[in-house]
């Protein structure tokens, strides 16, 4: 699956919407995407620091768990923890528990997308 991100807010939607619509009224097959639209580049790049997209790009290599992820970023992980939540939020990431033998449960994290694909709008 591919994942879009768009800059061009509300308009942009709407846009794209009624194109979707509009190939559905035709009969066309519509390819499984994802996307993500934020109302302009500036709050884009809010969410997408440059700390999270290191964090992005390393799960993207191997689902990994929050602490592992923390230690390898050698990063704090409650801070790790709330960019995964977020990430989580805006669709970029996934996250699932799986046992830990002998420690209970750890929480994994995983990228749901083979393609990510940044549309901006300036």
């Amino acid at each position: 699956m591919q994942l879009t991100i768009y800059t061009d807010g509300l308009e942009g939607f709407r846009k794209r919407s009624l194109e979707l619509a509009r190939k559905l009224d035709r009969g066309e097959k519509l390819k499984p995407e994802k996307t993500i639209a934020f109302e302009d580049p500036i709050e884009m790049a809010k969410v997408l620091s440059p700390e999270r997209v290191r964090l992005y790009q390393v799960v993207k290599q191997r689902e990994t768990s929050v602490t592992d992820l923390a230690n390898g970023l050698k990063r704090d992980r409650s801070s790790v923890s709330r960019d995964v939540r977020l990430l989580e939020l805006k669709g970029l990431l996934t996250t699932h528990e799986a046992p830990n033998p002998g420690h209970g449960r750890v929480k994994m994290v995983a990228a749901p997308v083979e393609k990510l694909t940044l549309v901006a709008e300036l």
